[in-house]
């Protein structure tokens, strides 16, 4: 099998395909903010499937292999799916601690930014915004993970399901490094844009490398731990359901330097962690077959 022409066809199919539904959002949708803003999550939310489909169509016609070759069927060790909900829910909260630590971002008790947003909203001023806040925290670590996961597979299909294995052969630090590099490239149009980094998008596409290098070892990590992509789909789900939830909090916050866990001072909670599976040795992940036969049930 030719690795370098399957990487060639994955990575320009999944940067192809995303990018042009990362733009299209400029061209259609008129000029109001709201139809706009819509219609560029629902061109947004495709485009994190780029790279699933690339994993589905280089695997059958380029290395022409099934696709059970993909993991998809295989759950695998069912442990590490807490670590995949709880490591996100983590990290966000340390962010948001270091953020108010390190003064980049003040905590506002009185809710002055979602009692803005809710009196905009018929009957919203009569609503407790700590019911709110309440009610967003238990969707955000619950229901909206689950839902988050659907989507964000597409994007673990391709990156840690297809990419990672591919990239093997260079040691796993390397190529968990090269494939948090792609990833964040991978990003660059939506970030020019605003995601993410807002006011510094040229200075964004590089923190965005940087901190796909650093939440891409997590998620290898998990999916060499399961040896398969649900699990980092669920920890890419639970990041997008609950990481910018300390800017509710700290409204005006500069979102490179703190408020959520890709700014800076997002990067350092993931920075301990990974330092602490290669302390204790959890990283590299050492593949034991006798117990993977036993704890990666597949399913129909």
């Amino acid at each position: 099998m030719n690795v370098r022409k399957s990487l060639i066809w994955f990575i320009t199919v999944s940067f192809s395909l995303a990018w042009i539904l990362f733009v299209l959002p400029k061209f259609v949708g008129g000029t109001n903010p709201i139809t706009k803003a819509g219609i560029t999550s629902i061109f947004w939310a495709a485009a994190m499937w780029a790279p699933g489909i690339a994993a589905i169509i280089t695997t059958h016609f380029v290395d022409r292999q099934p696709l059970s070759a993909l993991n998809l069927k295989r759950l695998g060790d069912k442990r590490i799916y807490l670590w995949a909900w709880l490591l996100p829910v983590a990290f966000t909260l340390a962010t948001g601690l270091l953020t108010w630590a390190l003064g980049i971002g003040k905590v506002d008790l009185k809710f002055t930014q979602i009692m803005e947003a809710m009196s905009q909203a018929p009957g919203g001023s009569s609503i407790s915004p700590g019911l709110v806040i309440a009610l967003q925290t238990l969707f955000a670590l619950t229901l909206a993970p689950l839902i988050n996961t659907l989507f964000a597979l597409g994007e673990e299909l391709g990156w840690r399901g297809y990419l990672l294995p591919k990239m093997m052969h260079k040691g796993q630090w390397r190529a968990m490094l090269y494939t948090g590099i792609i990833w964040g490239v991978w990003h660059a149009p939506a970030i020019l844009q605003g995601l993410n980094y807002p006011g510094r998008p040229l200075l964004g596409i590089f923190l965005m490398i940087g901190f796909c290098i650093l939440l891409g070892t997590v998620l290898g990590w998990l999916y060499l731990r399961a040896n398969s992509p649900w699990a980092p789909a669920l920890a890419h789900g639970t990041v997008n359901a609950v990481a910018g939830f300390p800017i509710l909090l700290m409204p005006g916050v500069d979102m490179t330097l703190g408020g959520n866990i890709a700014s800076l001072t997002g990067w350092i909670p993931m920075i301990l962690f990974i330092v602490w599976l290669a302390w204790t040795k959890r990283l590299p992940v050492v593949s034991k077959p006798a117990e993977n036969a036993e704890i990666q049930p597949e399913f129909d």
